[in-house]
């Protein structure tokens, strides 16, 4: 191996290793002062830069600490059939105005979403997309509405086929059951496979990749 060569693949394994931690820092960096400029107007109102010594940063800490406090003890009432009632109204009071309501009720959405464990893909399959004759990884993401199912005449599945290397975006289609190919790959296994390309679907193509890219 030339020089030329050996110095290049040894550039492309040390930016592999300081990379990420770059990137992680300025992120981290951003983070924190994002949240730093969000907790200085409740460390102000609240006077915490007293009970801190005047230290700044530990009124921050007090501050974060009673805002994640007080958002566990909301959460906690929301589950309750009073907190139902009450944070229910709110949403009835938010629908009534214009601009509010659509971002309101959009972020709730996603939050919900989120949250509910009952939207998680619940298995891998593969389907025949985007023609017949070529299989994509896709998730189950429940059952399509009836609508759907009189259209195939079949019992109709939500599947999303996630695009590659960023799973965040792709198409949700939906596809009859005979059409849906159960597989035994598990989400995360599935979800590895199309971050990675195909080229990390086992552990031992992780260390295979590793030793390609020169990273012990």
């Amino acid at each position: 191996m030339g020089l030329k060569a050996e110095l290049r693949r040894s550039f492309v394994a040390g930016l592999l290793l300081v990379a990420p931690l770059a990137v992680t820092l300025f992120v981290g960096r951003l983070a924190l002062g994002y949240i730093s400029n969000l907790l200085r107007p409740l460390v102000r109102l609240a006077g915490l830069a007293k009970y801190t010594a005047n230290i700044d940063l530990l009124a921050q800490a007090l501050a974060a600490f009673l805002l994640a406090g007080a958002i566990v003890l909301l959460g906690f009432i929301a589950q309750r059939s009073v907190g139902q009632q009450l944070f229910g109204g709110f949403d009835r009071l938010f629908e009534f105005v214009p601009l509010v309501s659509t971002v309101y009720s959009s972020v709730r959405q996603v939050g919900e979403a989120l949250s509910n464990r009952a939207t998680r893909y619940e298995e891998v399959v593969l389907v025949e997309y985007p023609r017949v004759g070529v299989y994509s990884l896709g998730f189950v993401t429940g059952d399509s509405p009836p609508e759907a199912e009189s259209v195939t005449g079949d019992r109709t599945y939500n599947v999303f086929v996630p695009n590659s290397p960023n799973p965040t975006a792709g198409n949700l289609i939906l596809v009859p059951e005979s059409r849906v190919h159960a597989t035994d790959l598990s989400v995360r296994r599935g979800l590895r496979l199309i971050v990675t390309t195909g080229i990390a679907d086992t552990e031992a193509g992780m260390n295979e990749l590793r030793e390609e890219s020169g990273v012990a």
